[in-house]
């Protein structure tokens, strides 16, 4: 850590510190947006149920309801739309898949209009939710322009911190929403446990620092996940002599693979439901939402959990193709000791990332659920559970900013001293 912050001060990693001063700034942006009201409209002072985590995600610009209120979550859900229709659901977005990049741009494409849609038709439902349904036409169509507005200008931001500044665009601005809503949340669990007068001091005091506490193992947690690995001993052949190759490399595969996406995903996903059934305000359905779909209720638990199993194999594998996997190392010359090219190898790899997603999964779904069950313990607001997920994904993102980071300063290093060594 400081051996990277001295390399940034070094006047040769002068770009780089710019990218790092854009970053800071864009993100600054994105702090000045989410305080401005959208004109005409009032805060929400109610509980959000399900959609706080939108609330959390976006620095609490939903409950005030500002500019960027549906921050970058329209795009999101059309990112896991574009994904579930490339599974041979629909041939044209397969064969766009096959296609390799420009298969690619036209699909992110594709998912930039479906995302600018999503974020109109849920800019349409919040101005039902927050501001009542006795709004005029025109002005339910003024306030979801102005929000897909918002989440457009969002867009845009994250593809220029992405071009021009340091890490994934997208996963910065959602970092940056839950950091800013941090210190309202343990502003607000020090409130309760401590100065309200609902517990003992001393009682309190310790309910406070085993707050803390499962907030620094949510910590330690995803560094430690995310860090796992599996590695997979490879052998090369001599092309030259036909003979193996005494160099013995590995291939890694994260016991996580997926980071902290099918959390964002699983998250999304309840909270979609959720302002769906109070859209409709269908009895019957509100009413399945808050008994199953509650993260304060086992049933709530349970789906959570296996909704981040789910996305965690749908993500690995979308990353990790064993199929291609196989045969790009079959091309390479490269095999696994002990297995067959080919069909052997694919199977061999497919395995092993069920098991290894099985068990990151699992690490997963025990850090994602701790607020939760402490929360459930203590009765804090639902803000502050959801808080733990919040968390999870800025140790997340902030992990991966980091080895970018440090990947980058590592490759220029190395040129440097080829370079070097060149010209003596």
């Amino acid at each position: 850590m400081f051996s990277i912050l001295k390399q940034l001060k070094s006047s040769k990693n002068k770009d780089i510190r710019k990218r790092i001063y854009f970053t800071l700034f864009a993100l600054f942006i994105f702090f000045i947006g989410t305080t401005i009201k959208v004109p005409g409209t009032k805060d929400y002072t109610s509980s959000l149920g399900f959609v706080e985590l939108l609330n959390v995600m976006g620095g609490g610009a939903l409950k005030r309801f500002s500019l960027l209120a549906l921050g970058v979550m329209p795009y999101i859900t059309s990112e896991i739309i574009m994904e579930l229709l490339q599974m041979d659901i629909i041939p044209y977005f397969s064969e766009l898949k096959k296609q390799g990049p420009v298969g690619r741009q036209k699909i992110t494409k594709i998912g930039r209009y479906l995302g600018i849609f999503v974020a109109f038709i849920q800019g349409i439902v919040f101005s039902f939710l927050i501001n009542g349904s006795n709004l005029a036409p025109t002005k339910v169509i003024y306030i979801a322009t102005v929000l897909t507005a918002g989440t457009a200008f969002l867009m845009w931001l994250g593809d220029q911190i992405t071009r021009k500044g340091l890490g994934n665009g997208l996963s910065l601005i959602i970092m940056a929403g839950i950091v800013f809503s941090l210190p309202e949340m343990f502003k607000q669990a020090f409130s309760i446990l401590i100065t309200s007068g609902k517990y003992q001091f001393w009682i309190g005091l310790l309910l406070f620092i085993a707050f803390v506490i499962v907030y620094a193992l949510i910590i330690v947690g995803v560094v430690f996940v995310q860090e796992a690995e599996r590695r997979v001993p490879i052998k090369y052949v001599n092309k030259t002599t036909t003979f193996e190759s005494n160099d013995k490399s590995f291939m890694p595969f994260k016991i996580n693979s997926a980071g902290v996406i099918p959390v964002i995903f699983a998250s999304s996903l309840m909270a979609i439901i959720s302002t769906v059934a109070q859209f409709t305000k269908n009895q019957a359905f509100i009413k399945f939402t808050q008994n199953y779909l509650d993260y304060t209720k086992i049933t709530g638990i349970i789906i959570f959990a296996v909704l981040i199993y789910i996305f965690s194999y749908f993500y690995t594998y979308i990353q990790i193709k064993p199929e291609e996997l196989a045969k790009n190392l079959n091309e390479n010359g490269g095999f696994i000791p002990g297995i067959r090219p080919g069909k052997e190898t694919e199977n061999y790899v497919t395995k092993l990332l069920m098991s290894v997603t099985f068990l990151g999964g699992a690490f997963i779904v025990i850090i994602a659920i701790l607020p939760i069950l402490f929360n459930k313990i203590t009765n804090l607001p639902q803000v502050i559970t959801l808080g733990g997920t919040g968390l999870l994904i800025v140790v997340g993102v902030a992990l991966e900013t980091y080895k970018q980071l440090e990947g980058s300063l590592v490759a220029r290093n190395y040129k440097r001293e080829y370079r070097r060594k060149w010209k003596i």
